[in-house]
């Protein structure tokens, strides 16, 4: 069964092609590694980049210093995605040592396992992978349009095969295009935004800027532990782009028809060490001890010092009150909003996704070849795929390991 759309133009004569024996669309880290996979038992290989240079997006992962991967053991790292059963082939295939081995440079480990390169940038790491292109033909500024049966691409370009690492729908100033999807009529999953920040209700300018650190953030049955960073439409931070993923998941909608329409809630658990039950304690013992302590002093103790006058507004309380006069049903308001504090929730901020969720339909994929099922000859790899992860890393890992699994697997006579 092929999954390839039928051309619209008349093609006479394949004399003037151009013919590869692999062709691959996308030039991202996905790409990059297929290409430099493919080359290893093929001479015949281009890589087909849309914009004027590759790797555009790869430059601007970690805040442009690349987390190029997290070193956790394989075992672990899997336990970190919804797809693991698929990916674990792709990533035994092509591990963490492998991917370092490439460069001639060192790289470092920081919090969470994540793997920097020792310069802190981005630009080193896609000049070590691009040196690994020299028996590659690359064709930049070169948009697929149309792959028609026989794989012939843009009535230009014939291939024995083709690999698909087009990435998602996010930073399209980077190539990311919806259209990308349609190349083929292969299965697609819903497409979503992913690891992003979230706009609310409540305007927050008064307190862009302050973090509050390793708090729990729960929306509906679905916990993440981190950081919550305040901005001037609502909040981003590790915790809370994590935990947009669970949120995109729950919501019925799909880029590829509409964007979404969110009217939600999230709760934050302001101390996460300390149980309701404990807060209870701790504050019948303190109010008495100290009794003429101011409150917002004493939540010092619990709270960001930036961000205690806006919790006490939001929740009616008077900051300058002492804690000898705070009565029964304010102290319990404190402890029900330090341990629940909630913020409505109208959109994702989606100019600042991450990655996207969903794509490619994997119960279509090998996932010990990254081939179509449907189309032999055709592979996919990287963000184009229904798989993904947290940020730290996990992303490009697949981009990496999918991407060398199928260029491997397509260059093998």
């Amino acid at each position: 069964m092929c999954t390839l759309p039928k051309g619209q133009t008349q093609i006479n004569s394949l004399d003037s092609m151009k013919e590869y024996d692999i062709a691959i669309i996308g030039g991202g880290p996905a790409g990059i590694m297929a290409a430099i996979a493919a080359s290893q038992n093929s001479s015949n290989v281009i890589l087909l980049e849309k914009n004027s240079q590759l790797g555009r997006k790869l430059l601007l992962t970690g805040g442009g210093r690349c987390n190029i991967t997290n070193s956790k053991p394989i075992k672990q790292l899997l336990t970190f995605f919804n797809n693991k059963n698929f990916l674990k082939h792709s990533f035994y295939s092509f591990t963490n040592e492998d991917l370092l081995a490439l460069f001639d440079f060192d790289f470092v480990e920081e919090d969470d396992n994540r793997i920097f390169p020792e310069s802190g940038k981005s630009r080193d790491v896609l000049d070590g992978l691009t040196e690994l292109l020299e028996d590659v033909s690359i064709t930049y500024n070169f948009e697929v349009k149309t792959i028609t049966e026989g794989f012939i691409i843009n009535d230009e370009i014939k291939a024995e095969k083709i690999i698909i690492a087009t990435g998602g729908v996010t930073y399209p100033q980077t190539g990311c295009n919806i259209s990308n999807y349609s190349l083929t009529s292969h299965p697609i999953t819903d497409i979503k935004y992913g690891l992003t920040p979230l706009i609310t209700k409540r305007d927050l300018s008064d307190i862009a800027g302050v973090t509050l650190y390793d708090v729990i953030i729960s929306y509906k049955k679905s916990k993440v532990r981190g950081n919550v960073l305040f901005s001037h439409v609502g909040l981003t931070g590790p915790g809370i782009i994590n935990l947009s993923n669970e949120i995109s998941r729950d919501i019925t909608y799909s880029l590829l028809e509409n964007e979404p329409d969110l009217d939600l809630e999230i709760a934050i658990d302001l101390c996460p060490e300390f149980s309701r039950e404990n807060l209870k304690e701790k504050f019948t013992k303190d109010f008495q001890a100290k009794g003429k302590t101011h409150l917002k002093n004493y939540l010092k103790l619990f709270l960001t010092n930036s961000f205690i006058n806006f919790f006490l507004d939001e929740i009616g309380i008077e900051k300058d009150i002492i804690l000898s006069q705070i009565n029964k049903k304010s102290k319990n308001k404190l402890i029900e909003n330090l341990k629940r504090f909630t913020f409505k929730i109208t959109g994702f901020n989606s100019k600042l996704a991450k990655i996207t969720i969903g794509g490619v339909d994997l119960d279509y994929i090998n996932p010990k070849t990254m081939e179509s099922t449907l189309t032999p000859g055709l592979y996919f790899a990287g963000e184009v795929l229904d798989a993904h992860g947290p940020t730290g890393g996990y992303n490009l890992k697949i981009a990496f390991s999918t991407g060398y699994l199928a260029g491997i697997s397509a260059s093998e006579k």
